[in-house]
């Protein structure tokens, strides 16, 4: 398949099957994770994949709430992305330039994994909502690291594409120059 085509394929899966997710799949969406560039091919990410239905179950809990998240408890694989400490050049960079790298990283790592997933025909959802102190201690995770994104992972209820919303290509650039009308 190629990209555009992967591309229009991945799409956030808020529902999934009972059915259980090879780990060698997942292994495979961690492999393309670890591909992702990095500043400074810093490579500030760690993974806890969490297959375990009790713990899934207990780590589901937290990122969920009385609105946000229900479909998580059917997801068989959740994925905590933990951020590193980046080495000092990239943080230094970061400080100077008012950046989070680390942070645009991370985000570039979990796309990679998704985008391996929806290859394998797994859903995901990338979930920034949740209790995250709750996650870090269900998992052992240090109280100094965060826990930007959870990740779940499943085969989708359904797996049909969906028609995908976005702008117009012409609305979201301009060659040389930022000039958009009526800003």
């Amino acid at each position: 398949m190629n990209f555009l085509d992967l591309a229009r394929r991945r799409q956030s899966d808020r529902g999934y099957t009972d059915r259980p997710v090879d780990r060698k799949a997942i292994e495979r969406c961690l492999e393309a994770a670890c591909l992702a560039p990095s500043a400074c091919n810093s490579q500030p990410w760690f993974f806890v994949v969490v297959d375990e239905p009790q713990l899934r179950a207990q780590v589901a809990s937290h990122c969920r709430d009385m609105v946000m998240n229900h479909f998580v408890d059917t997801a068989p694989v959740l994925v905590a992305v933990v951020a590193e400490t980046p080495p000092l050049i990239p943080r230094l960079a970061g400080h100077v330039k008012d950046k989070q790298y680390h942070l645009m990283d991370i985000g570039i790592a979990a796309e990679h994994f998704c985008l391996q997933a929806a290859e394998e025909h797994l859903g995901t959802c990338i979930i920034g909502w949740f209790n995250e102190k709750g996650v870090k201690e269900l998992l052992g995770i240090p109280k100094g690291k965060r826990v930007p994104l959870v990740i779940s992972v499943g085969h989708p209820k359904d797996s049909t594409v969906r028609a995908k919303v976005r702008k117009e290509l012409g609305e979201i650039f301009q060659y040389n120059g930022y000039a958009r009308h009526g800003v």
